[in-house]
């Protein structure tokens, strides 16, 4: 009976691996292929594009299998991993040629989307995090690392809201959790579209002791050992270049969730999902790609300590006043590769010598660096000089032992200097040597012979060989050499001597491949110890070209130094501008507007036609608030600001379906979210809120929330609005000021001023706005027509400011709607929607009319027949008509 292939010694062996790796792609290395079986081939073979076959055809049970050949398989490693699957890598732990029995096989590294290091082409400035998450007693500890840099923060969180923000914030697409977190946290976790990682409980290592320095609070040190120990797993190598873990408190930072972030698209375009046409393609002038990484991570918090904040602004400044010494920095910035990274892949061991090559010329620029510092002579700079460490013993160690040109694999040999190690020197003498021998023996053979052309050549698989042609065999000499192989125009033959030395010849050159991998990796672990060092150079090279590039945009697109006020009630800004926009438009398109919001002002209430450029300025209040808190000059003539603790926004209409949130449940969402978090010291943009249901019920709610606001949060607010009728609250509202967007009609077109003047608009202009957009030419004509009739009716929509709800219930529901009563004041907002259609004024009812309504009422109509129907109407009729 033919043996199942399952049963196999090698089909076992696959399987007791892949017991391991359930949830992972286990790629198995079987000679120079990677090989894929069972359900990892056939959805394998779909998502890779491979062909699906099977191994053992003709066994009762084939298994199928695909595979990918061992020397391309990293790129399709990083297809499945982009899909956001793992991949265990599977190889051979000894050479098949020695082993005995089966072939010792191990996975060496467990690939997943949250620990790929590898980047690609146009990404050297964008970080993968892999984050963590453990809950303990209420609290939640997160921690997020980029396993290429060995950077490591982690923070102590108080509600799954926040962790959720967090990761979103972050873009993670691995999230790594303990195997008893709740159910119902892993449910929250798995709508993210995230992949979400178990790690078992486990003694901590070395690892996790070192980047735990520091942290004291248990949930933190929980989630810390769960990352850590997820990386040592995963990895499995050494990981040296893990950093201490950074503790960080969101709300020591200016505080803004995932949604404010998209809204104002400080890194990501919310039309084409780039990084162009967002700040931070505005503000990216960094020479360096961890300096790249660096403006991000500011983006992402940006400061509240004053102090921090004026020190980046002298640095600033410091770098705009020295524009030639810039120049040259800038110069030498460009020449600095990615010390973070570089210094990841020594941990990783999967540093070449052209990276050290790489390592070797930063190092050269950090000289000049400091010395370009020197010749600014700013004392804001002085810090920076100091800790620019020049690590000359890397540097001098490269400079001896790495060729200038060296091959990109480490294990082939031609990667080590000259005079740097004498037993390679004696190698390569030796194999030099010999090769002057054979050129010498060839010399002499073709003398010997007379053959002239006769030569000695070389292949892998029969060595040296004399090789001579048909037509000249004759004249070798009888017995002189010893056939080897005969060929179609050719003999080729050997010689004892030619042997042995040929025997020498590659016994040095394997040695001296060997002993160069050897010395290599004595290299790498030498640069290894000074890991700290290198990453501490890094983060102070980084700052520097963040900071310069800061300098750079606000010299040319002619932006100041924003002041800060001592108190809460201070914005006060002079023509100021969107960036981004403006960089599109340019400057001389462009037309500013300034925003004062004194200590009397809380909210400003901005009305205008849609295309006007409401939106537009009140981003450009957000992005002016984050670029001063960032530490960057600003887009404006001056600028006065305080610092904000907080930024919310409800800006553009969006839904979230997958979750059964319509547009108007997300708008109240994220309103609810700013009344419930907000403090005085926040800014809050709230573009056209109320306008995703009934006219009235909308206009209701909105003004129920500026209300809220001005009389219990008091936090500075930009509120646009197409609810004319709200202006009227500034006779009632004492800290709210009305502001319009100003358009004027020509000829019965609507002409944008985008000039944001005082007071309100004076009308919509929606239907100009429809008639730029190409509408019919008679559907705007009705559309006037109805529009006249409406405005005849003359309904009064703003109710005089009713009594204030406390806090806690205004919290529990902003906007409750008062009920309509008989004696209700004519100005309330009514209970229906007022009708297009103008409706007949409806006679009173008697009593009569009222005892035939009531007997309709209580009629069964299906328990009728046609004559009882008849009789009924018939008395209702005479009811109806009898006088009295």
């Amino acid at each position: 009976m033919p043996q199942k292939t399952q049963d196999t010694p090698m089909m076992q062996q696959y399987q007791a691996i892949k017991d391991q790796y359930k949830d992972a792609f286990l790629f198995y290395r079987i000679g120079d292929f990677y090989e894929l079986f069972y359900d990892d081939a056939i959805k394998g073979s779909q998502l890779l594009e491979l062909t699906l076959t099977a191994r053992n055809k003709s066994a009762t049970d084939p298994i199928p299998m695909c595979g990918v050949p061992h020397h391309a398989a990293q790129n399709y490693v990083d297809i499945l991993v982009d899909k956001g699957y793992k991949v265990a890598i599977c190889e051979q732990m000894e050479d098949p040629r020695k082993a005995v029995g089966m072939v010792k096989r191990a996975v060496i590294q467990l690939v997943t989307p949250g620990t790929v290091v590898q980047e690609k082409p146009g990404q050297a400035k964008d970080s993968n995090f892999l984050t963590a998450v453990y809950a303990q007693d209420g609290q939640f500890g997160f921690a997020y690392t980029d396993l290429a840099t060995g950077e490591i923060f982690v923070s102590k969180l108080g509600a799954i809201s926040s962790v959720i923000n967090e990761l979103l914030s972050l873009r993670t697409k691995e999230v790594v959790i303990p195997t008893d977190l709740s159910a119902a946290f892993k449910t929250e976790l798995n709508k993210l579209d995230i992949l979400v990682s178990t790690q078992a409980d486990a003694p901590a290592t070395s690892e996790v002791s070192f980047v735990s320095q520091g942290i004291q609070t248990p949930v933190e040190l929980a989630v810390l050992k769960t990352l850590v120990l997820y990386l040592v797993s995963t990895q499995k190598r050494a990981l040296a270049h893990l950093q201490v873990a950074v503790e960080y408190e969101p709300s020591q930072f200016l505080r803004m969730d995932h949604q404010v972030k998209e809204a104002l698209e400080l890194s990501r375009s919310l039309r084409t999902g780039e990084r162009h046409g967002t700040l931070l393609w505005l503000l990216d002038r960094t020479k360096t790609a961890m300096g790249g990484r660096l403006l991000k991570q500011w983006l992402d918090r940006p400061l509240l300590d004053r102090t921090k904040i004026e020190q980046r602004q002298a640095r600033v400044g410091a770098f705009s006043a020295h524009f030639f010494e810039r120049s040259t920095l800038q110069d030498a910035l460009t020449k600095v590769y990615d010390l973070e990274r570089l210094a990841g892949r020594v941990a990783f061991g999967s540093v070449n010598g052209r990276d050290l090559l790489q390592l070797k010329g930063s190092l050269a620029q950090v000289p000049l660096i400091k010395d370009i510092l020197q010749q600014m002579q700013d004392p804001t700079l002085t810090d920076f000089q100091n800790q620019l460490d020049e690590v000359p013993e890397v540097y001098d160690l490269i400079d001896r032992a790495i060729q200038a040109d060296p091959p990109i694999s480490v294990t082939e040999g031609g990667i080590i200097q000259d005079n740097y190690n004498q037993t390679l020197d004696d190698y390569r003498n030796a194999m030099n040597n010999s090769k002057q021998w054979i050129a010498q023996l060839e010399s002499q053979e073709r003398q010997v012979t007379g053959i002239h052309n006769l030569r000695i050549g070389f292949n892998k698989v029969f060595g040296y060989y004399i090789e001579v042609t048909k037509g000249n065999v004759k004249q070798v000499p009888a017995g002189r050499y010893e056939r080897k192989q005969t060929l179609t125009n050719a003999e080729r033959y050997i010689t004892p001597e030619l042997k042995e030395k040929e025997r020498l010849i590659l016994e040095a050159q394997e040695k001296s491949t060997a002993l160069e991998y050897d010395l290599f990796t004595e290299i790498r672990e030498q640069i290894k110890k000074q890991i700290q060092r290198l990453q501490h150079l890094a983060a102070v090279i980084s700052e520097i070209d963040v900071l310069q590039g800061f300098s750079v945009v606000a010299e040319q697109q002619h932006y100041v130094k924003p002041t800060f006020t001592s108190h809460k009630k201070g914005v006060h800004i002079e023509n100021g501008r969107h960036p981004v926009v403006e960089k599109v438009l340019g400057a001389q398109q462009y037309i500013a507007n300034g925003v004062t919001m004194d200590q009397h002002t809380d909210i400003l209430l901005i009305t205008g036609p849609n295309m006007s450029g409401k939106s537009t300025y009140m981003r450009q209040m957000a992005l002016t608030v984050i670029m001063a808190q960032l530490g960057s000059f600003v887009p404006a003539d001056k600028c006065e600001l305080p610092i904000f603790d907080q930024i919310f926004t409800r800006i553009g209409a969006a839904d979230d379906l997958i979750s059964g949130k319509s547009t108007f449940m997300v708008e109240m969402i994220e309103a609810n979210n700013a009344l419930a978090h907000a403090s005085s010291q926040s800014l809050i943009l709230f573009d056209e809120l109320g306008r995703g249901t009934a006219t009235y019920d909308g206009m209701a709610l909105a003004q129920a929330i500026i209300e809220y606001i001005h009389e219990h949060i008091h936090a500075k607010t930009l509120f646009s609005t197409h609810y004319h009728e709200l202006t009227g609250l500034s006779d009632t509202l004492v800290k709210l000021a009305n502001v319009h967007v100003g358009a004027t009609e020509e000829n019965g077109k609507l002409i944008f001023m985008h000039k944001v003047l005082p007071g309100p608009a004076d009308k919509s202009y929606g239907i100009h706005v429809a008639q730029l957009a190409g509408l019919p030419h008679s559907l705007l004509q009705r559309a006037d027509h109805i529009l006249g009739d409406l405005e005849a009716q003359g309904a009064k929509t703003v109710p005089q400011q009713a009594e204030q709800p406390t806090a806690p219930e205004a919290a529990a529901k902003p906007a409750t709607k008062a009920p309509a009563t008989p004696d209700a004041a004519p100005d309330l907002v009514a209970e229906t929607q007022l009708s297009l259609f103008p409706e007949p004024k409806a006679a009173p009812v008697d009593a009569k009319a009222q005892q035939v309504i009531n007997a309709l009422k209580k009629l069964d109509l299906m328990d009728q027949t046609p004559m009882d129907a008849m009789n009924n109407i018939y008395h209702w009729q005479k009811l109806l008509k009898k006088k009295g």
